[in-house]
């Protein structure tokens, strides 16, 4: 059977799925010629040791006379059009609430950050991630306007709740109510809202509504989007008296949209967020070809930090090695900050609850906040910790140096390992929290999420320890682009004997590079006993030959990355 077919089949009965696909023929059919287009005017570049993400808000920088998307392409050509080969745009679409996750409009871009030619203008320098909000839609968007009013085809494009439906199961990721109540031509009804009031859950058990998000990709791709992140992907399907949270019903549409975009758009690279445990994580790599390509790697962030704040590497060494891949089409999306907090259940089941609880503990005391979800028992548990990381990683009273140090060292450990990596616009620079931001406005979230004029932030490059930040993450970048053993799917050997050091071998065809983590606030001397030979630090040039052990001094907090020597 033909593999969209046998997919749709999977989502609906055969009579629908007989029905719906001629409809998909003719929507692949109106882009087809556009993005064909597109892969003949820019061949994309390669995944590979060069591969870097920029995350960062359309808004992140102003400047007078100028749009938003504009200012930020011209600052990120400027200050790493070197290093970064990508930037994630969180969503630059009109929107109500959310910081941009409650759409409006899907088809336009939010005026207060530009026009779609700003954002072709970034997409020449930049391979673009555009963020593919389809679990819910705005309150205030017009086919939530045209539902309230029963217009059809819109009327069926929301989930309705009735008393037959068994909710008591559901797993939520926020402390709120999950229905809705709104008066609309056709009487009450109970709506389905996952995030909040102002964000109503899209039906996917109706086709027209799945074609009108399939019609949206498709746009998205041909206004050049190469990465599409789908957003909260795992809440997609709801059934009642089940958790509706990672059903084969989402996995069959994630399927389907991978088969429809490897038809007419195989540059295209879908990216699943899924703030879930590990193990449910990892299922979003389908069989390897089937589903995502990326998947964001959501254990890393709580872990490195257990790490460096516990002076421990056990912990994360122990997970790092049993992370592996489907097949060479897919790969984590390594990150340590976002524009969301830093998730706690992708820790669940690695570190132990009185671990997490630490986490925890230290997040409060060092400014941040903790936002809590619902139990199917009724009971909240801490989902979230709303910090800075630099803030998450810095000791009250301590010295700049020693903060800035292990700020480095955590992100060291991120790009050394297998994956491709994505840094936050805040830690590029290494901001501190805006805990005003947050209490202003009553979400957490904002305490990572401030916004800067441009001018202010270039002052302060010049003369801030931003300055040291960002010059240890470009040396970082440069010399991760040279080297293929960083190469996303390059082998990955953790040597996890001492338990101060958090060590990783990165190798490919002929070169080996070791990557060293001191994640304590003393010297640590680290030996291996397989380290014959003649090694070169790539940071400092500084030679060494061995004809046994391998001995490496290293500082607090101090990364190092020993190539063997004619690499």
């Amino acid at each position: 059977m033909e593999r969209r077919l046998k997919l749709l089949c999977e989502i609906y009965d055969q009579t629908t799925a007989h029905a719906v696909l001629p409809r998909l023929d003719a929507l692949q059919f109106k882009y087809a010629a556009r993005l064909r287009q597109l892969r003949a005017e820019h061949s994309p570049a390669p995944v590979d040791q060069r591969t870097a993400l920029l995350i960062t808000y359309g808004d992140q920088l102003t400047a007078p006379n100028e749009t938003p998307l504009r200012t930020l392409a011209e600052f990120l050509d400027a200050h790493a059009g070197d290093i970064l080969t990508g930037i994630h745009i969180l969503p630059f679409y009109p929107y109500s609430s959310d910081d941009g996750f409650a759409v409006v409009d899907y088809y336009a871009v939010d005026p207060k950050l530009g026009t779609w030619d700003d954002v072709a203008r970034a997409g020449k320098h930049f391979d673009l991630m555009f963020d593919a909000v389809v679990n819910h839609a705005s309150a205030q968007g017009a086919w939530f306007q045209k539902f309230l009013r029963d217009e059809p085809p819109y009327r069926d494009y929301f989930i309705v709740v009735t008393n037959e439906f068994v909710t008591t199961e559901v797993i939520r990721p926020r402390a709120l109510p999950l229905l809705t109540a709104f008066e609309t031509a056709a009487g009450t009804k109970h709506v389905w809202t996952t995030f909040s009031a102002d964000q109503v859950d899209l039906d996917f058990k109706n086709p027209e509504l799945l074609l009108q998000i399939l019609d949206v990709l498709l746009f998205y791709i041909a206004r050049g989007a190469r990465l599409l992140r789908l957003d909260a992907i795992a809440f997609l399907w709801k059934e009642s008296g089940t958790t509706s949270l990672h059903l084969p019903q989402t996995h069959a549409v994630i399927q389907l949209v991978r088969a429809v975009l490897d038809e007419i758009a195989p540059h295209v690279i879908l990216v699943t967020e899924t703030n879930v445990p590990h193990a449910d994580n990892l299922s979003y790599f389908g069989d390897g070809t089937n589903e995502a390509q990326w998947v964001y790697n959501f254990a890393l962030p709580p872990l490195t930090l257990h790490t460096l704040q516990t002076g421990d590497a056990t912990q994360l060494a122990r997970w790092v090695q049993t992370l592996a891949t489907p097949s060479p089409q897919t790969a984590f999306f390594n990150f340590l900050a976002s524009h969301d907090g830093i998730g706690l259940n992708p820790a669940r089941g690695i570190l132990t609850e009185r671990e997490i609880d630490a986490l925890v503990t230290r997040t409060l005391a060092r400014g941040g906040l903790i936002s809590y979800k619902h139990n199917p028992d009724g009971s909240n548990a801490p989902y979230e910790m709303n910090i800075n990381y630099f803030d998450a990683l810095t000791v009250p009273l301590e010295a700049e140096r020693i903060s800035i140090a292990r700020f480095l060292c955590a992100h060291s450990i991120m790009l050394s390992l297998a994956g491709v990596p994505g840094i936050y616009f805040h830690s590029l620079f290494g901001s501190r929290g805006d805990r005003a931001g947050a209490d202003a406005s009553g979400i957490p979230r904002r305490i990572n999420r401030q916004k800067f004029s441009r001018a202010a932030l270039e002052r302060e490059l010049a003369i801030s320890p931003r300055a040291q930040i960002l010059a240890g993450l470009r040396e970082m970048l440069r010399v991760r682009r040279a080297h293929a053993a960083f190469h996303p799917q390059a082998a990955q050997t953790i040597l996890a004997h001492d338990a101060r050091v958090f060590a990783v071998l990165r190798a490919a065809e002929d070169e080996r590079v070791l990557c060293l983590h001191n994640v304590t606030d003393r010297r640590v001397t680290f030996e291996w006993n397989d380290g014959a030979g003649r090694w070169r630090d790539l940071f400092s040039m500084q030679e060494l030959e061995t004809d046994d052990v391998l001995r490496v001094e290293l500082a607090p907090y101090e990364a190092a990355w020993w190539a063997q020597a004619g690499d």
